[in-house]
């Protein structure tokens, strides 16, 4: 009779304790995850400014990126190795490697100037920056149509007289190789065009560099022009340059039709 008792009251005990301990411990772990949550939620100083640091230094990959292939296909250093390699025949070596410096110095001045000055010379004879799109990307198309149909010698404004010309003088780094071969009217008027929409101080810091890569991979590529023809050889370079064309007049339709756009919607609104 007492066992029974003994155990009536036990189970009594037992239906009060499960309850409560179950309960304590639902309220205990909800309360947990909560706290857990919220402390999750905090935004944590450090970690924005990881975050900041990351969107930023991704923001000008990317931005050093898009400039420096742009005007790598619009100056198509590749192309020039023929003309180069002419011109320079019956030089020596050191020679070479000193007009392909000045090459490549000739070529940052003329972009790196564009870029500063482009904008006042468009103030000056008021010129809007959906005109130079258009009129600029009208030469890159032009320029691409003539990398993909082989006449870059001539697009470039490199005849037989002019080559002459260039093999009798001693210096031939500013004329005709910086200017026309490598930074003619389509780059210059990209260049304008690009310090429009990126002139903040980091995106000019970001850009001067990209002008600067160029005229490094200029002079790495003219240095090396006698090897390059050698290993490619001139159907190789014929291909190169008709790819690199493709991409040319891509970019140029793409300056043309962005300035359309902007002109119909200014007219529209």
């Amino acid at each position: 009779m007492n066992t029974n008792c003994y155990s009536c009251k036990f189970v009594q005990l037992l239906r009060l304790f499960v309850p409560t301990v179950i309960g304590t411990r639902v309220v205990s772990n909800f309360f947990f995850k909560s706290e857990r949550r919220a402390s999750q939620n905090k935004k944590d100083p450090i970690k924005i400014k990881k975050d900041y640091f990351y969107a930023f230094k991704q923001d000008t990959m990317d931005l050093f990126i898009y400039l420096f292939a742009a005007l790598f296909s619009v100056l198509n250093p590749i192309g020039t190795v023929p003309i180069f390699v002419g011109l320079t025949q019956t030089d020596s070596k050191k020679e070479r490697s000193r007009i392909s410096l000045w090459t490549a110095i000739d070529v940052f001045i003329i972009l790196i100037v564009s870029f500063f000055i482009g904008q006042y010379v468009l103030t000056f004879f008021g010129i809007s920056i959906d005109a130079l799109r258009i009129a600029g990307g009208i030469i890159i198309v032009s320029s691409g149509f003539s990398l993909l149909s082989g006449k870059f010698n001539k697009k470039r404004g490199i005849n037989k007289k002019i080559e002459t010309d260039a093999q009798q003088r001693n210096d031939i780094a500013l004329t005709p190789l910086a200017i026309p071969m490598l930074a003619g009217p389509g780059s210059i008027s990209l260049l304008i065009a690009f310090y429009q929409e990126h002139h903040s101080t980091s995106e000019i810091i970001i850009s001067s560099l990209a002008i600067f890569a160029i005229a490094i991979v200029i002079f790495v590529i003219l240095r090396s022009a006698h090897y390059l023809a050698k290993i490619l050889g001139a159907s190789g370079i014929v291909a190169i340059s008709r790819i690199v064309g493709f991409i040319v007049i891509a970019i140029g339709i793409q300056y043309i039709v962005s300035a359309m756009v902007n002109i119909i919607k200014g007219n529209l609104l």
